[in-house]
Formats: structure tokens, sequence, C-alpha cells
């Protein structure tokens, strides 16, 4: 039997386990990526791990989240990171070079290769072949430090494309089409291999969209093969050596099949407030539109502003509607000022914003009260505009153009004959923003505010769990929602004590105060509780109030990754039904259960205020049981170090 390209990639660099679904397995990584709201933390971690150098074929230090500077923090998390950098043997890439998925793509993304980023959109990497996932900060640590990478082997479905995207038709359409098919949690034990004849018809950057945006879908990752198509994009970045060949064999096998033909996919919006609350856009209508940006590290490459600047130019935008674009990096940047589209986009009447995440991370651009705003971006969860208030849609580029003009969402298809723009043959190189680390033993001191706390840490599990049940969620519970993003509370990412008191802020602000009084305790939470971004704060300010333990229907990966680092137990319902004989304040326990963990993966919680009891569920793997009872990954790091 044949491979198919995940397997072709993992057996270079499987470390431990088999690679069988559902197998927990340790595999090597090449390359890692952090950016600034994760990467304070993640360096702390590493800090902590006393190694002399990454390990690591290369790592990348991105600032590309808290650029805004309303504050001292944010410039001193830079100083410190860019110091970091400098001493440990990390590239460090300049605020204003670019958004890290974008700038990894064009300037470090290798075919074959293997890349764990502190984002939860490093997938976006596998538009050229890589196994790209993304993790929590810890678990980025320990790769730096040359540690292997554990994950639950994932089961690799295809998905296997035909035709061609009709015009006006795109990208973003054709992950939105796989959204309103699987939904957000359909992906989870997942990955996503993408084949079948419509690939050939794809470029580089329309890949990435469609990689970049499988994360909503729960999916470990997903590729894309190493292709003709591959080959010209490294060589018009100037990175021609690098490329490989990597297709799956004629006879490989998958665990599911999923066809999708391009030509039948239209334009479609994600509706308020998930991402795969998906229309066409016909069908939505023609409602009116307050905002309009576009950008993220979804849809910001060259040839999305490209397309929205021919869609713009010699037109004003709507005088009803407020419109942004953020270019993905200063590589798009400056080859639209240099051909004159930047000009065609300003004259337009769009502002021109940072090359950063920005609005898709609630960092600016929150649009008013009740207010309609078309974004590129990749999610639209309830409140992370800045607006709780506001009606979120993701949509695609040419979607959001054409809409910019009218004021009301428009069918791209009315525009008229469609745009045509061909790939460069050469891209703009300049890497003068991003700056190699020091010669070893040569970099200076660390750089360190006073935002800047040391981690904390917790102490190893107790032998039996009991705590009151500090809050009671819903289905998809994100970590917008745990943890909010924003322009208030990103700057405190490098200080937990702070940062805590905004746990559940959205949804109970009372949560933090409540938890801290009762010294800790549980939550319960519905199914796919987690989802989201890789944030790890949503895990590590949850262990800084003493939360031991979440019980929920079922949990997205990367948050249960995270919880365990930190040594929080993550249980699931054995009944669902059982959701419902517990409620906030209830008072449960699990009695001797650090002994049972290792002994059986059914577990009775006590409902001592009910008077009842009802049965848990867990899969956690040997090493994960031994990194609960520590207390965290950093203890059992340390305890096996000392072995």
């Amino acid at each position: 039997m044949g491979q198919n390209i995940v397997e072709k990639i993992l057996a270079t660099h499987l470390l431990k386990g088999k690679i069988v679904p559902g197998e927990e397995i340790a595999i090597r990584i090449d390359q890692t990526l952090t950016q600034d709201a994760t990467g304070t933390m993640a360096y702390l971690q590493f800090e902590a791990m006393e190694m002399p150098r990454v390990k690591t074929e290369l790592s990348v230090s991105y600032v590309d989240h808290n650029t805004l500077q309303t504050g001292f923090e944010n410039m001193d998390d830079h100083r410190f990171l860019q110091s970091i950098a400098a001493k440990y043997g990390i590239y460090y890439s300049r605020p204003g070079n670019g958004i890290c998925h974008q700038v990894h793509l064009e300037r470090f993304g290798a075919p074959g290769k293997t890349l764990l980023g502190a984002d939860s959109h490093t997938p976006t990497g596998g538009a050229m072949g890589m196994i790209a996932i993304g993790a929590g900060g810890l678990d980025v640590a320990v790769a730096m430090a040359g540690g292997p990478f554990y994950l639950t082997m994932p089961q690799i479905i295809k998905v296997h494309l035909t035709g061609r995207l009709s015009p006006w038709v795109s990208a973003k359409d054709v992950i939105l089409e796989l959204l309103r098919i699987m939904t957000v949690k359909g992906g989870l034990g997942k990955m996503i291999e993408y084949g079948g004849p419509g690939v050939k018809s794809l470029a580089v950057p329309e890949r990435a969209t469609i990689a970049n945006m499988g994360a909503e879908l729960g999916i470990t990752t997903s590729i894309f093969p190493s292709d003709a198509v591959t080959r010209d994009f490294l060589h018009a970045q100037g990175r021609g050596e690098i490329w490989q060949e990597l297709e799956a064999d004629e006879n490989a096998s998958y665990d599911g099949r999923l066809e999708i033909n391009l030509e039948k996919i239209e334009p479609l919006a994600a509706k308020p407030h998930m991402p795969d609350h998906i229309a066409k856009i016909t069908d939505i209508g023609p409602i009116k539109v307050d905002q309009v940006l576009i950008g993220s590290c979804t849809n910001s490459s060259y040839k999305d502003l490209m397309t929205v600047a021919a869609i713009l130019k010699g037109k004003k935008i709507h005088p009803a509607v407020h419109a942004g674009i953020a270019p993905g990096s200063k590589q798009v940047l400056e080859m639209l000022a240099r051909n004159g589209a930047l000009a065609d986009l300003i004259s337009s009447g769009a502002r021109i914003l940072e090359c950063t995440c920005g609005f898709c991370i609630g960092m600016g651009q929150a649009p008013n009260s009740g207010a309609v705003s078309l974004r590129t971006n990749n999610r639209n969860f309830l409140g992370r505009s800045g607006t709780c208030d506001a009606q979120v849609y993701l949509t695609s580029p040419e979607t959001a153009a054409a809409s910019a003009l009218t004021g009301v969402l428009t069918d791209p298809r009315t525009l008229g004959e469609s745009i045509s723009l061909p790939m460069p043959s050469r891209f703009l190189l300049d890497d003068s923003m991003i700056i190699p680390p020091s010669p070893e033993n040569q970099a200076g001191n660390i750089i360190r505010g006073p935002n800047i706390k040391p981690l904390p840490l917790k102490k190893e599990m107790p032998g039996a769990l009991q705590g009151m049940t500090l809050i009671k969620t819903g289905d998809n519970v994100t970590t917008d929602d745990i943890m909010p993003a924003g322009a208030n509370i990103l700057p405190l990412r490098s200080n937990i004590p702070a940062l805590s008191r905004f746990v559940f802020s959205r949804i109970d602000d009372t949560f933090a105060l409540r938890a801290k009084e009762a010294g800790g305790g549980v939550i319960v939470g519905g199914f796919n509780y987690g989802q989201g971004s890789s944030r790890e704060h949503a895990a590590l300010a949850h262990m800084y109030l003493r939360v031991c333990a979440i019980i929920a229907k079922s949990f997205a990966r990367i948050h249960k990754a995270n919880l365990i680092n930190f040594g929080i137990l993550p249980l699931t319902f054995d009944n669902p039904e059982d959701y419902g004989r517990i409620d906030q304040d209830d008072l449960i326990g699990i009695p001797n259960l650090r002994a049972q963990l290792s002994q059986t993966n059914k577990l009775w919680v006590h409902n001592q205020t009910k008077q009842t009891k009802f049965l848990v569920t867990h899969d956690l793997s040997s090493r994960q049981i031994g990194i609960i009872r520590a207390g965290g990954l950093l203890n059992y790091t340390k305890i096996q170090a000392e072995l």
C-alpha cells in the first residue's frame, strides 16, 4: 500500500509510537514560530529549561499582535522578545514586517518540514507541503529545547478537489463550504490532505487561505501537495533550492474521503457568530453594511490585495461604509506601493492599516454599536471585534470589496467581467526587518519590563479532588470566551496575576473573584470546549485561579493539550446527559483520584450537593497522567531529567 503525504512526512520525523489513528505519537519538530501575544510566555518557559540555545533548525519570533502601543507594556514585551531572540538563536521579525503566517510562508516555510507554532493558524504552512501544527507556548518551548511534540495521531481525511473555481468565487468560499459541510467540531481528531486535479488550479496564496481557516474545523492541520505550483512560488520568493516534490502515491489510503467540485461553489459568508453559520450571499440578501475590513492571516496576500485594488480602481467606497485594508506583510505592502495598486486603494477611500493581525483579534477597528461588519478574517465569535452587539460576517476579499462599493452585502459576480491576475515571477525580496540571532556568546542581556511577571507554577496533584463548580457553560465555548483578547487585555499576556482577572469576564464578570474566594474548583462545559485560538493563557489563568479539573462533553484539541500541560485534568461525561445533573455552585469530588488515574479511565464523580454520582472518562496516555500528577509539563520535565 502506498503512502499519503502526511504519512511520508511523519515517517521521517517519527520518534515514538505508530502512525495509527488514536495512538499517541512523538515527532521531531524542524521549525517553530511564536507571535508576541503568546511569545513572551513561551520564552519565559524556555528560559526555565535552562538551555543555552534553541535546538531546532529554525525558530522565528514574530511581532504582529500587540502593536497598538497605548501604554508601555507592548513595547516592553517587544524589547524582551528581541533580546531573547538574540541570545537563544531565534530570528526576530520586527513590528511592521507582517503577520507571522504570511511572512513565514514567504520567507521560511519549506516542503516536507514540520512546523510547530504558538498560534492556532500555524496550519497555514500546509499550503506548501509542511505539517504545520498550532500548539500552546509550552509545547513550542519544549520543541525549541529539542524535545519531541506529542499528539494523538489523527485520522487522515482526503479532500478530493475537481474542476476550477468560477469567476468571482475564491479560495475563501472553498473553506467556507467545508465549514458548512463539517462544522466547527467536525474536524476533531482529523487531518485534511487536499488532492485531486482541482488542486493544481489553486495558487499557493489560495491554498494558504484554505489551510489557514481549516483551524476553524477543529482539525489538527491541513496539507497540500508540494508540486509545480509550489516550486514556482518558491522560485519567485528566491528560495527555489528548498523545493521538493511531495505527492500522495496513487494507491495511498485514507481514513475518509470528501469530494468537492470547485465549479459548483458559489460566493458564501459565515453569519454571526460562528465560522460554520454558512449561507450563500444571494440567500442572505442585500443587507446594509457599516464596515468592511480586508486583511488578516487568511486573506492579506499580494494576490488578494491586487484583486481588491483592481475592483476598487477608479471607484469610491460607499459613503455609509467605513473600510480598512491591512496588507499581510511588508513585502505585500511595498509591492502594492511600487506598482501603483496602493494608490488605487487609497484613492477609493479605504484606510490603509498596519501589516498586523489588528482587527482580527480586536486590536483596533471596533465597529459602531449594532453594526454589520464584513471581514475577511477567520473568526467571528461574539464580541471578538471589540463591539459586543456587532454582527460580523466572514467573506472573501471579492465579496468584501464589492460590498464596500455598494453599501450592502453584494454578490461579486454582479461586478461584470472577472479579473485575472497572474502570480508574479519575482517577489520583492528585502529581509532587513528580520533580525538574525547574535552569534553564540555575543548576545547582550535580557531586557525585562515591569509588566513581565514570573511564570506561575502548580504543585503536584493531591490524592483526591474536591471543589466547587465555578461555572457551567454551553457548547462551543471559545478561548475568546475563556480569556478574551482585545486592546485592553492583550497587553497583560506577560502578567498572569493581572490577566486572570478577566477569565470568563464576557460571560460572568464575577468568575475570577468567586474562584479566588472558593480557593479554586472545577468547570463544567458542553461540546467542543475551548475551540478557537491556541492561547495557552486560557489554561494558565485557570491554573493560577486553582481550577483543578474541567468536565465537558468534548474538548477542542489545542485547549485540551494546554490544560494537561498546566496540570488541569480534562474529563468527559461518560453519558452526555449527565451534564444536566450538575449545576453551578455544586460541590463535587473524586476520592482517591491520584491512584485511580493510572488504574482506570472511568471515574465516579460524587455530587455532594445533590447526593448523586455519575461516571466521567479520560483518554490520557501514561505520559499525560504523569504530567497531570506532577502538576504540569514543566514540573514533569524536571522530574524526568532527575531520573
